[in-house]
């Protein structure tokens, strides 16, 4: 574990760094309870939430990713778990039994509940917050934390006479990609050319004047987004009747950015790698833990992550340099307010003729992501080895019991003590409650082992399954 004194930090970052090398960092040693208000990301931007609900399916059984991870990231056996749907009695029984792991007490709270107690707090419906709120009442703890710090959890927490974690104003900064973007520039760190659009006409123009710079094709992405949305590829001509129109809810926290698309082939560029640097916030320090590559569809949609990344060892220089930045975004972050967990994802762009990447950050999410729950667990169970995550959809749907029974008896579940195997991290599940898709994380010494698991899944499975976006 190697530190950095603040004093060589620049002005925004205050917070010691403390790069641990792949070992976690010290986590909460506070009591919580946690709402996966994973639907309340975009901070009432309803819009952009629908597009999240239709896009990504099952999408109020993704916060089941936090039932094995919870009591790690908040140390002790006594929290408590707000889900959007019912858990996987079944799944639950492998995590706890045959895992060891210490699960938080679960109750489920749909979405709709959950807006339903923001008015009824806002509106002091006394008996209607009693009710919704009754479960807690059983929970003695000062903290409430969620995916994000919105506008109901700080009522929540007001009602409750606790702290959240992060203040709304924290959250909502550290997730908001135009204003790191702007720190980033101001700092002098490397950034990928960017132009702020307030409308369609602007965006096209902005397209426009990256293509008379050399890009061959632009994104344009909201200030705030995940999992793909508010993003979108655009390629030329840009002109009125091609270019595509851009929803109302990209400009919902302002301008959107147009930046320009670094891909194979432009600008001399011959490879893109995208690693994640996953980080913890404390009130005093910055870890970072684990370096990730994220596996990515053709349109940079999420879909999983592997560590460590393999092409680390062709160039030397490239961790350093991650980490100097990554010093400087985390200072940024911590100075926001916000504490817990977060991603910063970066772009690596390998050019013809030059033997160093290029090395530039692209977003924070700050949040639980989905790389802290396969990095939590692997540095759980495998401090030194590898994982793998990955999305997978189901060609038909199975029950949870059928599942493992599928990877358990030719012997590829995984189980403490275990040199590799498949540990089925979250179970999403359709209205016909049958498991349509689901988070395997594939544990191994080597990253190429951990591939070779995924593979013998697959055929380990009666059905067929394709890779699938976060």
């Amino acid at each position: 574990m190697t530190t950095a004194s603040p004093e060589k930090s620049d002005a925004f970052s205050k917070a010691e760094f403390v790069d641990t090398r792949g070992n976690l960092p010290p986590l909460w040693s506070r009591k919580v309870i946690f709402f996966a208000n994973l639907l309340g990301l975009f901070y009432g931007n309803e819009a952009e939430t629908a597009a999240l609900r239709d896009e990504v399916g099952e999408i109020d059984s993704y916060g089941g990713r936090l039932i094995p991870i919870l009591n790690l990231l908040f140390r002790g056996d006594d929290n408590l778990l707000l889900l959007e749907r019912e858990a996987s009695e079944e799944h639950c029984r492998y995590l706890r039994d045959d895992l060891g792991l210490s699960l938080p007490r679960l109750h489920v709270m749909p979405h709709d509940q959950y807006l339903e107690l923001n008015r009824h707090l806002k509106e002091q419906h006394s008996a209607n917050i009693a009710a919704l709120l009754d479960v807690t009442g059983r929970h003695n703890t000062d903290w409430i934390d969620g995916y994000v710090t919105d506008e109901t959890l700080t009522r929540v927490a007001e009602h409750l006479n606790c702290r959240t974690i992060s203040t709304m104003a924290a959250s909502r900064d550290g997730n908001n990609k135009l204003l790191l973007h702007r720190y980033l520039k101001e700092a002098g760190l490397p950034t990928i050319e960017t132009l702020e659009a307030n409308s369609r006409d602007n965006a096209i123009q902005a397209a426009k004047q990256l293509q008379q710079r050399g890009f061959g094709s632009a994104v344009i992405r909201s200030q705030i987004g995940a999992s793909g949305i508010g993003t979108l590829h655009v390629r030329p001509p840009y002109d009125q009747s091609s270019f595509p129109p851009i929803p109302e809810y990209y400009f919902y926290e302002g301008p959107c950015m147009v930046q320009g698309w670094l891909g194979k082939g432009t600008m001399d560029v011959r490879h893109v790698h995208s690693p994640s640097t996953q980080i913890f916030l404390d009130e005093s320090r910055v870890y970072a833990f684990d370096l990730t590559e994220q596996i990515l569809s053709d349109e940079s949609v999420h879909q999983g992550n592997e560590s460590p990344p393999t092409y680390l060892a062709r160039f030397p220089a490239l961790r350093e340099e991650m980490m100097r930045q990554a010093e400087s975004a985390g200072g940024w972050l911590h100075q926001t307010g916000y504490r817990g967990t977060a991603s910063i994802d970066w772009l690596v762009v390998e050019k013809e003729g030059r033997s160093t990447p290029e090395v530039y950050v692209c977003e924070i999410n700050a949040r639980v992501t989905g790389a802290t729950y396969p990095s939590l667990l692997g540095r759980h169970f495998n401090p030194s080895g590898a994982w793998l995550l990955q999305n997978l959809r189901l060609g038909v749907p199975a029950t949870a019991e059928d599942l493992l029974k599928m990877l358990e008896q030719p012997g590829h579940l995984y189980h403490p003590g275990k040199n590799a195997g498949v540990l089925p991290l979250n179970l999403n599940f359709g209205k016909d409650n049958l498991v349509h898709k689901g988070q395997f994380l594939c544990l191994g010494r080597t990253v190429e082992e951990c591939h070779q698991f995924l593979s013998l899944a697959e055929q380990d499975m009666p059905v067929t399954w394709n890779r699938d976006r976060d």
